[in-house]
């Protein structure tokens, strides 16, 4: 029922939250919306920090839409990457698609333009859906939350009875749930390494069983991580049937013991009492023996002596032989007992660990910053969650499910409560590091989507522990409390049986409807058992607000295992002030260096005369100056008009207007070189379009210039 509760909830914030990238596109060459003269050899992009990329991972398209490049990628360096383009490219708008993985496995995919001698329109459809998108990457984000429940319900689970509560082995609903999270995590791996070539790539569902995609996703670092899990997945299983068979059997052998134990004092009870019927028989035997004794010889009363003498040392030392064999064979049977509750906890340890580093080598853990340190603290960091969460879920079982005669016991509880707040020291240490590491600066931790997940999940993580405080009250009350016990049940239930004969009786001149009757009986006794087992578990006050805050745990626990899983989904802070400075960088240089771009809408008034001219100063500053004029029709065709002529005005200055008359390159291309600007201000810049012999327009935008 818990498992199934966080699967739902898993589900509908899955479906909810779009997963977002890890690396961030912070360059490019040509840069987005750029116009250059001529079409380049190459386009290179540069990432915030190292992609998975792949030959067609970077697609160019020329402006009708075909494609441009060669398709090899080639990586230069400083997470930058080109790939090569065909020659004799004609001049238009180009579109530049990616769609690459991140370090820390999350795709990225993203497009923009640039144009050669002049921007045209483009017939390049660019897919909407971001990377990790539509139902493939609902369905991927689904198992990575299922994952998480299995980790924590698997782990926790298991430490919980070999820490805590070891005859919890033999509890079925204890046995029931770390097998669910077994299987949760194992059909949660298995689904994600189907689905990764379909998330990372193309998102369609039909490519889910392409084995081709499946090959490629081997040879990537989260294919391997997620066949490591698989592979440590099969000793876990190992690890479960040896925790639940050998200490389920050594509860069944304890319990025999006490029921023989109960036998033989039984009978010793009512061989006491046989004898104490026949006592003067007895003691008429004892006089008659003594008056013999008197009457032999000293000679036989000497050997009689010995011979009890004798009989009563051999007795003593046999009952002495008895005890020592018991003892040792206890004490074989608890170094027995220690020595399989050490293998398990080192065996145990080990599968732990691995699977929890499956996610650290993997995903944020792997990237960024102090790698070295960061991996071995998120390892510590999930087995701390899991410890806590899983033991967690695995007590609530416990309140709830655990039969009435095997009840979880006061020590259990106050052994976990210790265990619980141990986790929570180790949770904190890590969690401190790994904030810090991903976020850096308090305006990361305010201004980004993983920053304020971040906040959400640390105010959780404080309801949950204030929850746990209230449990730990209630634990302590439990262990003063004396055992709650139910009123003496033995003469109902000796009047069931008496009822269900009288029945059984009457059915039987009723052959027809006699198992009827006896199915009804049935239901009946097992609804009573369930009742009887329900009172004696409610008869606690202490247990009962135990399993209540227990239950309340659980709940916050819930949404904080959803809120952490999207959390893993969402580009650390950190990453995002990096790409935004590079981003800021590098709109800083263009606009130092220059790349003033104006548009100006024209209107001759003939026919035909209607357009759009665009102006390109580079680099925009105080001297010498290159001028481009760009001239469109208003179908975005270039326009060959017979004359374009252009004047710079600074007003305020009173300078100007200086004229330019730039020079035709190709039709509806105008250029001018070292055009002149003396003064740093605020420019009026004048076109003049002439279309024909008589009609022409001049057209003025200002533009602050140097």
């Amino acid at each position: 029922m818990l498992l199934l509760l966080l699967a739902t909830v898993g589900a509908l914030l899955a479906g909810a939250v779009p997963v977002s990238a890890h690396a961030a596109l912070t360059g490019s060459d040509p840069q987005q919306g750029s116009v250059v003269k001529e079409a380049p050899d190459q386009v290179s992009l540069t990432f915030s920090e190292n992609v998975a990329m792949s030959d067609g991972s970077v697609r160019v398209y020329d402006p009708k839409g075909k494609e441009a490049d060669t398709g090899e990628v080639t990586d230069l360096g400083g997470n930058s990457y080109a790939v090569g383009l065909h020659s004799g490219l004609p001049d238009g708008t180009f579109t530049v698609t990616y769609q690459v993985v991140s370090a820390d496995s999350h795709p990225v995919s993203g497009a923009f333009t640039f144009s050669v001698g002049a921007p045209s329109k483009t017939t390049v459809a660019v897919p909407e859906n971001e990377a990790g998108g539509g139902i493939v990457g609902g369905l991927y984000g689904f198992a990575r939350y299922l994952s998480y429940a299995g980790f924590i319900l698997l782990v926790g689970g298991a430490a919980f009875v070999l820490a805590c509560w070891q005859r919890g082995a033999g509890v079925r609903p204890v046995q029931r749930l770390v097998v669910s999270g077994w299987l949760a995590l194992a059909t949660a791996t298995l689904a994600m390494l189907l689905m990764r070539g379909s998330y990372a790539g193309s998102g369609k569902l039909g490519d889910i069983f392409d084995l081709g995609l499946l090959s490629q996703v081997l040879q990537t670092k989260t294919g391997a991580a997620l066949v490591s899990r698989l592979l440590l997945l099969a000793a876990a299983a190992l690890f479960i049937a040896v925790l639940f068979g050998a200490y389920t059997r050594r509860d069944e052998i304890e319990d025999e013991d006490e029921d023989e134990s109960d036998g033989e004092e039984e009978s010793a009870e009512e061989a006491g009492g046989s004898t104490g019927e026949g006592a003067d028989g007895a003691d008429g035997a004892e006089e008659t023996s003594r008056t013999r004794g008197r009457a032999g010889t000293s000679e036989h009363a000497g050997k009689g002596s010995g011979t009890r003498s004798d009989a009563g040392t051999g007795s003593g030392t046999g009952s002495d032989r008895d005890d020592e064999d018991a003892e040792d064979d206890g004490a074989d049977e608890d170094s027995h007992h220690r020595d399989l509750t050490f293998g398990l906890a080192i065996g145990g340890g080990v599968v732990s660990a691995g699977l929890a580093a499956s996610w650290a080598m993997a995903e944020h853990a792997s990237t960024g910053i102090q790698t070295g340190i960061s991996m071995p603290l998120d390892v510590l960091h999930l087995l701390a969650v899991a410890t806590w969460l899983g033991g967690l879920a695995t007590l609530l079982v416990a309140l709830f499910r655990a039969p009435a005669d095997a009840p979880i016991e006061a020590a259990a509880v106050r052994r976990f409560s210790r265990v619980a707040f141990g986790s929570v020291l180790v949770l904190t240490a890590t969690g401190i590091y790994q904030s810090w590491r991903q976020v850096g600066t308090w305006s990361a931790l305010t201004g980004t989507a993983y920053g304020q997940l971040l906040l959400v999940k640390i105010g959780l993580v404080a309801v949950l522990v204030g929850i746990a405080w209230i449990s730990r009250r209630w634990t302590l009350q439990l262990a003063e409390a004396p055992a709650a016990t139910e009123p003496e049940p033995e003469a109902a239930e000796e009047k069931e049986p008496a009822a269900a004969h009288a029945s059984a009786g009457g059915s039987g001149r009723a052959a027809d409807g006699g198992s009827e009757r006896a199915a009804q009986l049935a239901r009946q006794r097992a609804a009573m058992a369930s009742a009887r087992e329900k009172r004696i578990r409610n008869a606690d006050p202490g247990r009962t607000g135990l399993r209540r805050s227990v239950l309340a745990e659980a709940g916050v626990a819930v949404v904080l295992l959803a809120v952490t899983t999207v959390l893993t989904a969402t580009e650390p802070g950190r990453t995002v002030e990096e790409a935004n400075a590079a981003k800021a960088a590098a709109t800083q240089e263009d606009e130092t260096s220059g790349a003033l771009a104006l548009d100006m809408s024209f209107d001759t008034g003939g026919k035909n005369g209607q357009g759009v001219a665009r102006l390109q100063i580079d680099p925009a500053r105080v001297g010498a100056n290159e001028m481009h004029v760009y001239v469109q029709s208003s179908d975005g065709k270039p326009f060959d008009v017979p004359e374009v002529k252009v004047a710079f005005t600074l007003e305020t200055k009173k300078i100007g207007p200086l004229p330019v008359v730039p020079d035709r390159v190709t039709t509806g291309h105008w250029t001018a070189g070292g055009v002149q600007i003396p003064m740093a201000g605020d420019w009026k810049i004048e076109i003049t379009v002439r279309t024909s012999e008589i009609d022409q327009v001049t057209v003025s935008k200002n533009a602050k210039i140097g």
